[in-house]
């Protein structure tokens, strides 16, 4: 049986994927084989010798040690895309936040009540002062166009937009999954300059940190609203305020609050709603859960944020998974102790992704113990499985 630990309250979903015969899922156990977790910051956390994965219900993984993991030989999973259909909603209502001025409106209707005019003569002799331009025919640039921004990108389609994207790394799979409609923008720098709308949908990394600086905003139209449901660190927020207070941006509209923006005029914050569906939280755990069952059983690994992808099915005969570093001759040394040991190999994958591999062999018979453990000495060797049909 495998032990899998609760970080943070899930989906009860999982159960119609890991049956309680095989699998103990609680929030109590020490020393776990797998870990499901949302939120919890897993940074100080002391690894312990059982551990095989971490599966991250969401997208974002910056509460997690992917390298101090990756070198313990432990798999970290996520669940890229079952949330983006609701981000892709927050952001269509983000566009509309931030085109018609509807949360202002809001609020003054909080502050009305019946004296020497009525409500509704009020409401008539100040509705002008929240006039807000209509989304058709406006400009939309998408910069990223993964699971969420191609959703995005095609919403913008259907509301009458003119859709820029941008992504120089899109997958196959996405590019497939994009509307005819949108127009390939050749550079940030082309969406940032033609858009009446700019959302973002990529991924924070050190190379991406404060992209939209003072810079990038001079660069936009006065009329421009900026939206960001991607992650926080992207724009430079003392940049955007600046540019509000000045008037060089129309509207910021985000699902990360900043105290510095609390209070500012024309920044609407939202508290991190994007996943926050109880849709999108049933698919993220089912993803995750599909993620751990098979590479538990079978050492399978998809959607793995530290090591690479090797979708594998059930093992037909024995199976050896080794993680390991990725440098010369490794492979040799594993192929060399396993025909050592009189075994031959029927199949056998290696799949890399920066400094870590994954080589998976397929043999004739039932390794031994000891040959785990000679595997597992080498010193370019993080972990070493045997896994049976």
């Amino acid at each position: 049986m495998f032990n899998i630990k609760k970080m943070n309250a899930i989906s009860p979903v999982y159960y119609g994927i890991l049956p309680g015969g095989e699998y103990n899922v609680n929030t109590d156990i020490e020393n776990p084989d797998a870990i499901f977790v949302r939120s919890a910051n897993l940074h100080e956390m002391d690894i312990n010798e059982n551990l095989l994965c971490v599966a991250r219900a969401g997208a974002g993984v910056n509460n997690i040690p992917l390298d101090r993991l990756a070198e313990h030989g432990v798999v970290v999973f996520n669940s890229p895309g079952a949330n983006a259909n609701a981000v892709k909603e927050l952001v269509i209502a983000g566009l509309l936040l931030a085109s018609r001025r509807i949360a202002d409106g809001i609020e003054w209707c909080k502050t009305l009540s019946d004296g020497e005019t009525t409500v509704e003569k009020q409401v008539e002799s100040g509705k002008n002062r929240f006039i807000g331009p209509e989304l058709d025919g406006k400009t939309l640039g998408v910069i990223g166009l993964g699971a969420i921004g191609v959703l995005v990108a095609n919403a913008g389609v259907a509301l009458g937009m003119n859709v820029l994207g941008y992504d120089p790394y899109i997958s196959v799979d996405h590019a497939w999954r994009l509307s005819r409609s949108v127009t390939h923008a050749m550079s940030i720098d082309e969406v940032i300059e033609k858009s009446d709308y700019i959302t973002l949908h990529v991924p924070l990394l050190d190379s991406n940190r404060n992209m939209i600086d003072a810079g990038a905003l001079s660069r936009m139209k006065n009329s421009a609203a900026l939206l960001n449901f991607a992650r926080g660190g992207l724009v430079n927020i003392d940049d955007v305020k600046a540019a509000l207070d000045a008037g060089e941006l129309r509207a910021y509209v985000t699902d990360f609050p900043e105290a510095k923006l609390i209070g500012q005029k024309n920044a609407i914050l939202m508290p991190h709603l994007g996943a926050s569906t109880p849709e999108s939280e049933d698919n993220c755990v089912r993803m995750v859960a599909r993620q751990v069952n098979d590479y538990l059983k079978y050492g399978s690994i998809v959607n793995s944020c530290n090591y690479p992808n090797c979708p594998l099915g059930r093992p037909a005969m024995p199976r050896i998974a080794v993680m390991h570093k990725n440098v010369p001759n490794v492979i040799n040394t594993i192929t060399q102790a396993v025909s050592g040991e009189g075994l031959n190999i029927e199949n056998m994958v290696n799949q890399s992704r920066g400094i870590y591999a994954y080589t998976v062999l397929d043999v004739d018979a039932k390794p031994s113990s000891l040959l785990r453990e000679k595997l597992q000495a080498l010193d370019t060797v993080y972990r070493v499985r045997l896994l049976m049909p």
